[in-house]
């Protein structure tokens, strides 16, 4: 396991997430997506399909929900929390209903009962309804497809230069090699590991596959709202 401590610790840095994800693991296709699942709701950190994250868990109701996850199908949604949370944050306070289900890929339970993880991205979903019967919060979800015809993809391949442009606002003075990032997963790093406004973030989890994410990114890259 200590293995496993080091390598959360290396991919503290975002460009280092981003370049794992994207060329050192593939992403996971194959995985069925239960049609519940637990769900785990923060201010920002947002999960991006093929993306990968490292999660370090505290709060007992995630702990909780952590081990469940590892005696199951390892599988989890991020969500993110709608502007107010803080007065009920203890409970079960407001969401946005949009999120991303990943796989829990590495973990290490520490002796005081934390967890250090990472998630690696599988999907987004809409959550349909809710279920409050556990000490975390479990969600009905309707997975959401990431279409990308042929058509999208050449599109999509026209903008790779502008896209890898934006490196250098994640990775400064770093010259990554990143011939083997496909371009939708060079796009969904980007949108998961740029600096922005959150709710920037969560619209571009909203766009209906990786071309549409793509131009929502290099617009909000003109009106000046990425930063380093």
């Amino acid at each position: 396991m200590k293995a496993i401590t080091k390598y959360i610790t290396l991919i503290g840095t975002a460009w280092f997430c981003l370049l794992s994800a994207a060329t050192g693991q593939t992403p996971q296709t194959n995985i069925t997506i239960p049609e519940s699942i637990p769900i785990f709701p923060l201010q920002d950190i947002m999960l991006f399909p093929g993306a990968s994250r490292p999660l370090h868990i505290f709060e007992p109701r995630y702990r909780d929900m952590i081990a469940d996850a590892i005696e199951g199908d390892r599988i989890i949604g991020m969500v993110m929390l709608r502007p107010g949370h803080e007065d009920n944050y203890n409970g079960n306070p407001p969401i946005y209903d949009i999120g991303c289900a990943g796989i829990i890929s590495n973990v290490e339970r520490l002796p005081d009962g934390r967890y250090n993880v990472i998630v690696q991205g599988l999907s987004r979903f809409r959550i349909t309804r809710e279920d409050q019967s556990r000490t975390y919060r479990m969600a009905s979800i309707e997975v959401l497809n990431e279409p990308l015809s042929n058509a999208d993809r050449t599109t999509l391949r026209g903008q790779r230069p502008l896209l890898l442009e934006l490196l250098s606002f994640v990775a400064p003075g770093q010259k990554p090699t990143v011939d083997d990032m496909s371009d939708d997963m060079l796009v969904n790093g980007l949108a998961q590991f740029l600096g922005m406004n959150p709710t920037d973030r969560l619209d571009l989890l909203r766009q209906e596959g990786p071309l549409a994410r793509s131009d929502a990114l290099l617009s909000l890259l003109d009106q000046g709202a990425l930063s380093r």
